[in-house]
């Protein structure tokens, strides 16, 4: 039932799509993409840049992005031009904002947000230019079937990733990820962060996210740390992630707290200069997939957003209640609560940072 469900969607897409490709005037592209945030989502979406070029090697990209996550963005060389979204912008800021838009005279618009937002820019430009307009589907028919009666219609295995890509075979494109890296650092970033490392070789560590429901135990982090006697650890979280300092106190001789000490870039660069990471599901476990860096994921409540490269080892447990929620917000609904975090074992994390140590 399932695979005849896909079909019927890839079907129906298709038929959408040539008849998208039929009025598309053969000249230089001009393309907007529209993804405001998350940190998560922004990260993952720097495939789309380089994949439109693949196919259009001489288009131009622009991209709308929060001003907080605009460093993401840059040097990436395939992105023409970085437009900065205000946070806060009112509904009269928004219109102007995107009624001053129509003079780039964008031919494509590819709406990887689906917001209320994104649809005002994206219908603005549809109805005062030529652009084609193309939104990420948000598949609420599928998210009812999984999370009120546990039926997936989603391709598995999950990824991120490859939802961000898969709207652009509208376009006449496919799905597979460009090669890494698509966050791009540079000397200055790299510098930065020198002198905030440790000497030796060192694992780092993102025990933080959106969601409560979404973290790793405490405890857990403590006892790898345990375990793993002989190396030293780095902290990587935001400004209000005070709890992380409990992890560092434990082991003050072998933990550097860089929480809330470095931006977006820096926080990379930590990661780009680690041996491996080891993160919860968030926005720091998706800097080093579009570095090519290897990390660990401990994947719990939430079904989207998953690692989408061989570089990250996934573990997750196969329990009936999950996915519970969208973001991972919750409620738990299982009768041993956060079971599909705490049975993942600080000695099964450590195995597999052996195993990929060995396979290095």
């Amino acid at each position: 039932m399932h695979r005849a469900v896909n079909c019927l969607v890839t079907c129906q897409i298709r038929a959408v799509c040539d008849s998208i490709l039929e009025v598309i005037p053969a000249k230089r592209k001009k393309i907007l993409i529209l993804r405001f945030s998350s940190f998560g989502d922004v990260t993952q979406c720097l495939s789309v840049p380089s994949k439109i070029r693949s196919f259009w090697p001489d288009a131009e990209i622009d991209w709308i992005v929060r001003n907080d996550l605009k460093s993401l963005l840059e040097n990436h060389p395939m992105i023409s031009k970085i437009i900065s979204f205000p946070r806060k912008a009112n509904f009269k800021e928004l219109l102007s904002f995107a009624w001053n838009l129509r003079k780039e005279n964008y031919t494509h618009v590819y709406d990887a947000h689906n917001s209320t937002r994104s649809w005002v820019i994206s219908l603005v430009l549809q109805l005062t230019t030529s652009a084609q307009i193309l939104r990420k589907s948000q598949k609420r028919i599928f998210r009812i079937f999984l999370f009120k009666f546990k039926i997936n219609f989603y391709q598995m295995p999950r990824s991120g990733q490859r939802d961000l890509l898969e709207p652009l075979q509208c376009w006449g494109m496919d799905s597979t990820l460009p090669p890494v890296p698509q966050l791009f650092l540079d000397s200055a970033d790299l510098q930065s962060i020198k002198e905030l490392l440790p000497t030796s070789a060192f694992i780092a560590l993102a025990p933080s996210a959106a969601y409560e429901l979404k973290r790793w135990p405490l405890e857990h982090w403590k006892k790898l740390i345990e375990i793993e006697s002989s190396m030293h650890f780095v902290l990587l979280g935001g400004p209000e992630d005070h709890f992380l300092n409990e992890i560092f106190l434990a082991y003050p001789s072998r933990v550097t707290n860089l929480t809330g000490k470095t931006n977006l870039r820096q926080t990379a660069a930590v990661v780009k200069k680690s041996i491996l990471l080891i993160s919860n599901d968030t926005g720091i476990l998706h800097t080093a997939e579009q570095l090519g860096h290897p990390a660990i994921a401990l994947m719990g409540p939430a079904p989207f957003g998953f690692p989408s490269r061989p570089t990250t080892s996934i573990l997750e447990l196969d329990l009936k209640c999950r996915p519970c929620s969208k973001h991972g917000q919750g409620p738990c609904v299982n009768v041993e609560f956060h079971k599909c975090l705490k049975d993942i074992t600080p000695t099964l994390v450590s195995q597999t940072f052996r195993k990929r140590r060995l396979e290095a």
